[in-house]
């Protein structure tokens, strides 16, 4: 894991709405989310939704509290996000790179 970390924004939720209430946090300070884990749930005019992770990593702040009115756009974590990994160099990729002729 790197110490890269990103602000992670609330999403769009469509349909007009430009706001809703921030009813549970589901992934907690400190805690290690995948890509698609849902990180809280929201209720807007028409319904509740889940927020879920961008990116993998460990979530190292929330911007907000439960029970506050959040908006579009407006940043909703901060996450500590994954490198990917280096792929490993096969003879292969050596030879079409010029190198090992």
């Amino acid at each position: 894991m790197s110490d890269s970390s990103l602000d992670m924004h609330v999403p769009s939720f469509g349909h007009g709405l430009g706001e809703a209430l921030l009813v549970e946090w589901i992934a907690a300070v400190g805690d290690r989310v995948e890509r698609g884990d849902v990180i809280a749930v929201v209720e807007t005019d028409k319904a509740s939704t889940e927020i879920v992770a961008e990116r993998s990593g460990q979530v190292t702040a929330h911007s907000t509290s439960t029970g506050t009115i959040i908006e579009s756009g407006q940043v909703l974590y901060r996450l500590a996000a994954d490198q990917p990994s280096p792929r490993p160099e096969t003879p292969e990729s050596s030879h079409l790179n010029g190198e090992g002729t």
